[in-house]
């Protein structure tokens, strides 16, 4: 291989050397992994690869899409609980790729969440004329994509919640 310049502009041109081409193609479509452990076996060797991609993907997964960032406490419980709770958002995370590629969805967790995320519930109270209140909790309507979503998971939503707070006497409930 060689670069030329002429006239404003540059040249590059090659050639196929054929005494590497047998080395060429016995590369295609390998992958190549270069460790200084010593005495385990090719298998042993790509297991632990993987596993360690797995890691990288889990605290990629934990800073990215669940947005857990590091948090600079002062108390050992407090960091202890906040391992947990990144450890519960990325266990709950891991459960969803999993139901996603079990039900042969092509979504990602990521766009799962980001589809789910905008589910609302709300309270709807309307006053009534003897000075009452009538609470009604209700859920956002669901995009088309989103009733796919949970259709695909198996997740029916209640059209209506059932309030469980106490109210105050001069409310009522539907």
């Amino acid at each position: 291989m060689s670069l030329t310049e002429g006239e404003g502009h540059l040249l590059l041109n090659w050639k196929v050397i054929e005494e590497r081409r047998a080395w060429r193609e016995a590369r295609e479509g390998a992958y190549l992994l270069r460790t200084n452990l010593q005495g385990e076996s090719c298998e042993e060797l790509w297991t632990k690869y993987i596993q360690l991609t797995e890691a990288e993907a889990a605290f990629r997964a934990l800073k990215s899409e669940l947005s857990i960032r590091p948090l600079f406490h002062q108390v050992e419980p407090r960091v202890k609980a906040h391992i947990l709770v990144a450890f519960l958002g990325y266990a709950l995370w891991v459960t969803l790729k999993h139901l996603l590629r079990r039900k042969r969805s092509d979504l990602s967790p990521a766009r799962a969440l980001a589809l789910l995320s905008t589910l609302q519930s709300a309270d709807i109270v309307l006053p009534t004329t003897d000075g009452r209140e009538i609470r009604l909790r209700r859920i956002s309507t669901l995009s088309e994509e989103q009733q796919l979503l949970l259709a695909q998971l198996g997740i029916a939503l209640p059209e209506r919640f059932d309030l469980n707070f106490e109210c105050s006497v001069d409310s009522a409930l539907a």
